[in-house]
């Protein structure tokens, strides 16, 4: 069994904090992943920061860029996952644009991921009809594609995108970009009892979470909560980014 599907075969509380790779230094990747390990977290997303972010909101793209300009690449975020690998079994996907793994090539990157024992990744900007050729090959790899469904998303192509992934899918709470205020929590819970009744594996939900009432909340209406802009506001210009990440990660988990 993957670590993905280990992981959500469990009915417990589970918080997924997403980190820029190459953010706030080039090679900070690695220190940060694992304080959030450290502090709890149950599995980690890591941003491939890309210039055109379109799904980002200010935020995350003032990190990608950061991350850019520190000369992070594909190749370097490869080489952090597996020095991260040697210190920590959790589960990790990778988070990025079609692009540059366009560029790259499928089997290429594809590749990359099964050496640097990367589980899942996730990419939102590949549409469910063009996405089945590209996640059918990474499962083959046994990679979990992980694809999203958002408020508008019909339930049969809930259906059909959950299907296609197989292992995991992702929720938008909101229409728009990272890091926009939550719309009213009753027409957020009615969103996200479409996905549970019409899902076929489990989901997790992001963008918008801030805090630990947050992450209770939506854990009681999905199988896991995203935690991404708020971590990285907490990361802009600290001067202790491992201690920063590590603290906030357990301030969301609700450990003292």
């Amino acid at each position: 069994m993957s670590r993905i599907k280990k992981l959500f075969s469990k009915p417990k509380e589970k918080l997924i904090p997403f980190l820029t790779a190459g953010y706030p230094e080039l090679d900070s990747t690695i220190e940060l992943v694992c304080a959030a390990v450290d502090a709890g977290a149950d599995m980690v997303e890591i941003g491939i920061p890309f210039s055109d972010p379109q799904g980002d909101g200010p935020v995350i793209q003032k990190s990608s860029q950061q991350a850019l300009n520190n000369g992070i690449t594909l190749k370097r975020i490869f080489e952090q996952v597996k020095q991260i690998r040697i210190q920590t079994d959790i589960p990790i996907a990778l988070m990025g644009y079609y692009n540059p793994i366009l560029k790259m090539g499928h089997e290429a990157f594809l590749d990359n991921c099964v050496s640097a024992d990367i589980d899942g990744l996730i990419l939102p900007d590949l549409p469910l009809d063009e996405a089945g050729p590209f996640c059918e090959l990474a499962k083959s790899k046994g990679l979990s594609p992980i694809l999203f469904v958002a408020p508008n998303t019909t339930n049969d192509r809930i259906r059909k995108i959950s299907e296609l992934a197989a292992d995991l899918i992702y929720a938008f709470s909101i229409l728009g970009i990272s890091g926009n205020e939550l719309s009213s929590k009753k027409n957020l819970k009615a969103y996200l009892t479409r996905v549970r009744e019409n899902s076929v594996t489990p989901f997790v939900v992001g963008f918008g979470i801030n805090t630990r009432d947050d992450v209770v909340w939506f854990n009681q209406h999905a199988d896991g909560a995203v935690v991404g802009t708020a971590i990285i506001k907490k990361l802009n210009g600290s001067k202790l980014p491992a201690v920063t990440t590590k603290d906030f990660i357990k301030e969301l988990k609700g450990i003292k």
